[in-house]
Protein backbone atom coordinates (compact mmCIF):
# COMPACT_ATOMS: atom_id res chain seq x y z
CA UNK A 1 0.00 0.00 0.00
CA UNK A 2 1.39 3.41 -0.92
CA UNK A 3 0.22 6.90 -1.71
CA UNK A 4 -1.49 9.76 0.06
CA UNK A 5 -3.27 9.38 3.39
CA UNK A 6 -1.46 6.21 4.39
CA UNK A 7 -0.12 5.63 7.90
CA UNK A 8 1.87 2.90 9.58
CA UNK A 9 2.49 1.33 12.97
CA UNK A 10 5.81 -0.24 14.00
CA UNK A 11 6.52 -2.57 16.90
CA UNK A 12 9.84 -4.13 17.70
CA UNK A 13 10.20 -7.89 17.34
CA UNK A 14 13.09 -10.33 17.27
CA UNK A 15 15.78 -9.11 14.86
CA UNK A 16 13.65 -6.32 13.43
CA UNK A 17 10.24 -4.72 13.33
CA UNK A 18 6.68 -5.60 12.39
CA UNK A 19 5.11 -2.96 10.15
CA UNK A 20 1.36 -2.43 9.78
CA UNK A 21 0.35 -0.15 6.92
CA UNK A 22 -3.21 1.11 6.66
CA UNK A 23 -5.38 3.86 5.21
CA UNK A 24 -5.61 6.95 7.36
CA UNK A 25 -9.38 7.06 6.99
CA UNK A 26 -9.83 3.47 8.14
CA UNK A 27 -11.16 2.25 4.81
CA UNK A 28 -9.80 -0.70 2.90
CA UNK A 29 -7.49 -3.44 4.09
CA UNK A 30 -4.25 -3.30 6.05
CA UNK A 31 -0.94 -4.93 5.24
CA UNK A 32 1.48 -6.52 7.70
CA UNK A 33 5.14 -7.22 7.00
CA UNK A 34 8.43 -7.84 8.77
CA UNK A 35 11.27 -5.39 8.16
CA UNK A 36 14.81 -5.87 9.42
CA UNK A 37 15.70 -2.18 9.35
CA UNK A 38 13.91 1.17 9.43
CA UNK A 39 15.61 2.80 6.45
CA UNK A 40 12.79 1.94 4.04
CA UNK A 41 10.14 3.33 6.38
CA UNK A 42 12.12 6.55 6.84
CA UNK A 43 12.51 6.88 3.07
CA UNK A 44 8.75 6.44 2.64
CA UNK A 45 8.09 9.13 5.24
CA UNK A 46 10.64 11.52 3.72
CA UNK A 47 9.13 10.93 0.27
CA UNK A 48 5.56 11.26 1.62
CA UNK A 49 4.60 7.77 0.46
CA UNK A 50 3.64 7.45 4.12
CA UNK A 51 1.95 10.43 5.74
CA UNK A 52 2.64 9.39 9.32
CA UNK A 53 4.01 6.47 11.29
CA UNK A 54 4.02 5.55 14.94
CA UNK A 55 6.69 3.44 16.60
CA UNK A 56 6.75 1.65 19.93
CA UNK A 57 10.20 2.79 21.04
CA UNK A 58 11.41 5.82 23.00
CA UNK A 59 12.09 8.94 20.92
CA UNK A 60 13.85 11.70 22.78
CA UNK A 61 16.06 10.57 25.64
CA UNK A 62 16.80 12.17 29.01
CA UNK A 63 20.30 12.87 30.26
CA UNK A 64 19.21 11.95 33.80
CA UNK A 65 16.01 10.90 35.49
CA UNK A 66 12.68 9.64 34.09
CA UNK A 67 10.84 11.29 31.22
CA UNK A 68 7.64 13.12 32.11
CA UNK A 69 5.73 11.22 29.39
CA UNK A 70 6.65 7.86 30.95
CA UNK A 71 5.52 9.02 34.39
CA UNK A 72 2.23 10.29 32.95
CA UNK A 73 1.70 7.06 30.99
CA UNK A 74 2.16 4.92 34.09
CA UNK A 75 -0.30 7.08 35.98
CA UNK A 76 -2.84 6.80 33.16
CA UNK A 77 -2.56 3.02 32.84
CA UNK A 78 -3.02 2.20 36.51
CA UNK A 79 -3.11 -1.63 36.68
CA UNK A 80 -1.16 -1.88 33.40
CA UNK A 81 1.49 0.65 34.46
CA UNK A 82 4.24 -1.97 34.63
CA UNK A 83 4.16 -2.13 30.81
CA UNK A 84 5.83 1.31 30.78
CA UNK A 85 9.41 1.22 31.99
CA UNK A 86 11.71 4.25 32.04
CA UNK A 87 13.43 5.14 28.79
CA UNK A 88 17.21 4.67 28.96
CA UNK A 89 19.27 7.79 29.50
CA UNK A 90 21.15 8.95 26.41
CA UNK A 91 24.54 8.07 27.85
CA UNK A 92 23.70 4.36 27.66
CA UNK A 93 23.54 4.27 23.87
CA UNK A 94 26.24 2.09 22.41
CA UNK A 95 26.64 -0.17 25.45
CA UNK A 96 26.59 -3.74 24.12
CA UNK A 97 26.72 -5.67 27.41
CA UNK A 98 24.26 -5.49 30.28
CA UNK A 99 26.86 -5.17 33.03
CA UNK A 100 28.51 -2.26 31.24
CA UNK A 101 25.17 -0.53 30.63
CA UNK A 102 24.02 -1.08 34.22
CA UNK A 103 27.23 0.34 35.65
CA UNK A 104 27.04 3.33 33.33
CA UNK A 105 23.39 3.88 34.29
CA UNK A 106 24.27 3.91 38.00
CA UNK A 107 27.07 6.39 37.35
CA UNK A 108 24.84 8.69 35.31
CA UNK A 109 21.58 8.51 37.23
CA UNK A 110 22.28 6.76 40.52
CA UNK A 111 19.84 3.99 39.58
CA UNK A 112 20.09 0.51 38.14
CA UNK A 113 18.97 -0.64 34.69
CA UNK A 114 16.27 -3.23 34.12
CA UNK A 115 16.87 -6.12 31.75
CA UNK A 116 13.82 -4.94 29.79
CA UNK A 117 15.31 -1.51 29.22
CA UNK A 118 18.62 -3.02 28.15
CA UNK A 119 16.78 -5.37 25.81
CA UNK A 120 15.53 -2.48 23.68
CA UNK A 121 18.73 -0.43 23.86
CA UNK A 122 19.94 -1.40 20.37
CA UNK A 123 16.58 -0.48 18.85
CA UNK A 124 16.53 2.81 20.77
CA UNK A 125 19.93 3.59 19.28
CA UNK A 126 18.75 2.65 15.78
CA UNK A 127 15.83 5.06 16.03
CA UNK A 128 17.90 7.80 17.65
CA UNK A 129 20.43 7.75 14.80
CA UNK A 130 17.63 8.28 12.29
CA UNK A 131 15.56 10.84 14.16
CA UNK A 132 15.61 14.59 13.71
CA UNK A 133 13.16 17.22 14.97
CA UNK A 134 11.96 17.57 11.36
CA UNK A 135 11.27 13.85 11.00
CA UNK A 136 9.41 13.89 14.28
CA UNK A 137 6.63 15.73 12.49
CA UNK A 138 5.76 12.44 10.80
CA UNK A 139 7.30 9.71 13.01
CA UNK A 140 5.92 9.64 16.53
CA UNK A 141 6.47 7.58 19.65
CA UNK A 142 3.48 5.47 20.63
CA UNK A 143 2.96 3.04 23.50
CA UNK A 144 0.40 0.34 22.53
CA UNK A 145 -1.12 0.09 26.01
CA UNK A 146 -1.69 3.84 26.11
CA UNK A 147 -3.30 3.66 22.66
CA UNK A 148 -5.56 0.80 23.75
CA UNK A 149 -6.48 2.74 26.87
CA UNK A 150 -7.50 5.71 24.74
CA UNK A 151 -9.42 3.51 22.31
CA UNK A 152 -11.27 1.59 25.04
CA UNK A 153 -11.69 4.57 27.41
CA UNK A 154 -9.77 2.73 30.09
CA UNK A 155 -6.78 0.42 30.60
CA UNK A 156 -6.92 -3.22 29.58
CA UNK A 157 -8.05 -5.61 32.31
CA UNK A 158 -5.63 -8.45 31.54
CA UNK A 159 -1.93 -8.86 30.79
CA UNK A 160 -1.44 -9.02 27.02
CA UNK A 161 0.29 -12.42 26.94
CA UNK A 162 -2.64 -14.26 28.51
CA UNK A 163 -5.45 -15.67 26.35
CA UNK A 164 -7.86 -13.24 28.04
CA UNK A 165 -5.53 -10.32 27.37
CA UNK A 166 -5.11 -11.16 23.71
CA UNK A 167 -8.88 -11.61 23.24
CA UNK A 168 -9.55 -8.31 25.00
CA UNK A 169 -7.12 -6.40 22.77
CA UNK A 170 -8.41 -8.05 19.62
CA UNK A 171 -11.98 -7.09 20.48
CA UNK A 172 -11.00 -3.45 21.00
CA UNK A 173 -8.94 -3.22 17.81
CA UNK A 174 -11.44 -5.09 15.65
CA UNK A 175 -13.73 -2.05 15.79
CA UNK A 176 -11.15 0.08 13.94
CA UNK A 177 -9.36 -2.68 11.98
CA UNK A 178 -12.02 -5.13 10.74
CA UNK A 179 -9.36 -7.25 9.00
CA UNK A 180 -7.07 -7.69 12.02
CA UNK A 181 -7.99 -11.36 12.56
CA UNK A 182 -6.64 -12.43 9.19
CA UNK A 183 -3.23 -10.94 10.05
CA UNK A 184 -2.72 -11.93 13.67
CA UNK A 185 -3.00 -15.63 12.91
CA UNK A 186 -0.36 -15.54 10.17
CA UNK A 187 3.36 -15.84 10.91
CA UNK A 188 5.12 -12.69 9.68
CA UNK A 189 8.89 -13.02 9.71
CA UNK A 190 10.15 -12.83 13.29
CA UNK A 191 6.96 -11.19 14.57
CA UNK A 192 4.61 -13.02 16.92
CA UNK A 193 0.88 -12.36 17.45
CA UNK A 194 1.48 -9.94 20.34
CA UNK A 195 3.88 -7.89 18.19
CA UNK A 196 1.31 -7.65 15.41
CA UNK A 197 -1.47 -6.65 17.81
CA UNK A 198 0.76 -3.92 19.27
CA UNK A 199 1.65 -2.65 15.78
CA UNK A 200 -2.05 -2.30 14.94
CA UNK A 201 -2.59 -0.29 18.13
CA UNK A 202 0.32 1.94 17.15
CA UNK A 203 -1.10 2.41 13.63
CA UNK A 204 -4.39 3.59 15.16
CA UNK A 205 -2.54 6.35 16.99
CA UNK A 206 -0.74 7.29 13.77
CA UNK A 207 -4.19 7.81 12.24
CA UNK A 208 -5.09 10.07 15.14
CA UNK A 209 -1.85 12.01 14.81
CA UNK A 210 -2.59 12.74 11.15
CA UNK A 211 -6.18 13.73 11.97
CA UNK A 212 -5.00 15.90 14.91
CA UNK A 213 -7.33 14.07 17.29
CA UNK A 214 -4.58 12.53 19.40
CA UNK A 215 -3.77 12.47 23.10
CA UNK A 216 -0.25 13.63 23.97
CA UNK A 217 1.68 12.86 27.16
CA UNK A 218 4.81 14.84 28.00
CA UNK A 219 6.25 17.03 25.26
CA UNK A 220 9.44 18.53 26.70
CA UNK A 221 12.63 18.53 24.61
CA UNK A 222 15.76 16.47 25.06
CA UNK A 223 19.31 17.66 24.44
CA UNK A 224 18.98 17.05 20.70
CA UNK A 225 15.76 19.03 20.42
CA UNK A 226 13.57 15.90 20.11
CA UNK A 227 10.21 15.92 21.85
CA UNK A 228 9.96 13.39 24.67
CA UNK A 229 6.30 12.51 24.26
CA UNK A 230 3.93 9.57 23.91
CA UNK A 231 1.06 9.95 21.42
CA UNK A 232 -2.19 8.00 21.57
Amino acid sequence: MSGSNVVAGLDGCRNGWVLVTTAADGRGSSTVEYVAHLHGVISSLDGRELDAAGIDIPIGLPDVGPRRCDVEARRLLGPRRSSVFPAPVRGLLGASHYDVAAARCRALSGKGLSRQAFGILAKVGEVDRLMTPLRQRHLIEVHPEVSLCALAYGPMSHYKKTPEGRAERMEVLRAVFPDIDMHVGVRTGEAGPDDIIDAFAVAWSARRWLARTYLRLGGDLDGRGLRMEIVA
